[in-house]
């Protein structure tokens, strides 16, 4: 098994839940250390800052008075929250969202909330945090650790072949990709009634997407058999079914976001070769719609 890159700690509470998880991100670049849900969050992770890479959390386990303390200490960490997709930000608004039933996502997930905690700054302070641990050492080391271990232009410009789709084994495919489809339904679900929550699951099937290197073809695929699906409950129910094609809006919402992920992950100075180093930048957005393997 290969040696971790990020180590990962759990305050998850529900045992099942934990070892799911770590299950999820076993033998891969993650590495989930459970920490005793008696102990004080704060104070662990204040005393062993350098040992954590990111954080694991349950949604609505911590009060809000953890996390107001958490970012008074500068504790601000990449995270993932597991449950209910809400729209709540409670840690920081870099966080990412999985609901329990996409954990086959989460190592993704993880992969985007590194992403997105480097872009958006928080390693360097931002705006959270003025307390005696939120030093300008403490940031720098994060970010340098953060950066050096996934390559020195970030974790965009280095995904994980291995965890390619079209590199998994049949069975992880298909968890795969119908756990997508249960993503890509919470999507549709909110997206006219809960635009916040649809937002979190429109990021978090994006992430997935751009870190699996999902053909874009299997994207609208995904996209038409459910909304066949939906065609074919709403006219047993007797119900009129013009309303549906305005959720292509949902589809072209997914594909501008993707693009977006694909553009930001080529640096503006990068040489020409380097899309061709193996492992290294993204294929274009082109080139990744037309792969069929």
């Amino acid at each position: 098994m290969p040696e971790p890159l990020l180590t990962i700690a759990s305050l998850l509470t529900e045992p099942r839940l934990s070892q799911a998880c770590g299950h999820c991100l076993q033998g891969g670049r993650y590495q989930l250390v459970t920490l005793d849900p008696g102990e004080n969050p704060v104070e662990v992770l204040d005393r062993r800052r350098d040992d954590f890479d990111a954080v694991l959390l349950e949604q609505g386990v911590l009060a809000p008075d953890v996390f107001r303390a958490l970012g008074d200490k500068g504790l601000l960490l990449p995270a993932v929250v597991i449950g209910e997709v809400t729209g709540r930000q409670e840690y920081h608004d870099a966080v990412v969202h999985l609901p329990a039933d996409q954990l086959v996502q989460l190592s993704y997930s993880f992969d985007a909330a590194v992403s997105r905690f480097l872009r958006r700054g928080l390693s360097n302070g931002g705006s959270q945090g003025a307390g005696p641990g939120n030093d300008a050492s403490d940031r720098w080391k994060l970010a340098n650790r953060l950066n050096g271990r996934l390559g020195y232009l970030g974790i965009y410009y280095k995904r994980d072949p291995s965890r390619f789709l079209r590199n998994l084994g049949e069975s992880e495919r298909t968890d795969l990709l119908n756990s997508l489809k249960l993503t890509y339904r919470d999507l549709l679900i909110s997206y006219f009634l809960d635009p916040v929550a649809a937002n979190q699951a429109l990021e978090s099937f994006v992430n997935t997407a751009f870190f699996s290197d999902l053909p874009i073809t299997y994207t609208v695929e995904i996209h038409m058999n459910l909304i066949d699906e939906y065609d074919k409950q709403i006219k047993l129910e007797g119900h009129k079914n013009n309303f549906l094609q305005d959720y292509r809006l949902a589809l072209l919402d997914v594909m501008a976001h993707l693009c977006e992920m694909y553009r930001r992950s080529v640096p503006p100075d990068a040489p020409l070769g380097m899309a061709g180093v193996k492992g290294g930048l993204p294929k274009s957005a082109t080139s990744f719609a037309m792969d069929q393997s």
